[in-house]
């Protein structure tokens, strides 16, 4: 099994940047994939580097099993709760966790 827990998010000013990172804990050597996802109210969770084109970095520092999120030129549309996603592989099954989500709130 694995954890991931997020942290960074919080009140941003429009303009402004966000930083969040997602550690992955546990059984980490059979995670295939990391990602980050995100969900405003009353809408569909959705891929963040889909949504997010031109804007955001993300990357992984694989000895830190942690999983980074930079948005730039923060606009208050993206506002939502910020999740960690993980597939992880073993014994020929693939399995998805989550993480508990971070909000992040974008005040104009």
């Amino acid at each position: 099994q694995v954890q991931l827990v997020e942290s960074g998010g919080g009140l941003v000013q429009a303009g402004g940047s966000l930083n969040l990172s997602c550690v992955a804990e546990g059984d980490t050597i059979h995670i295939s994939a990391m990602n980050w996802y995100r969900q405003a109210p009353g809408k569909e969770r959705e891929l963040v580097a889909l949504s997010v084109k031109g804007r955001c970095t993300i990357f992984k520092d694989n000895a830190k099993n942690t999983l980074f999120l930079q948005i730039n030129s923060l606009k208050p549309e993206d506002t939502g709760r910020y999740y960690c996603n993980a597939m992880y592989s073993k014994s020929m099954r693939l399995y998805q966790y989550w993480g508990q989500g971070t909000q992040v709130t974008v005040s104009s």
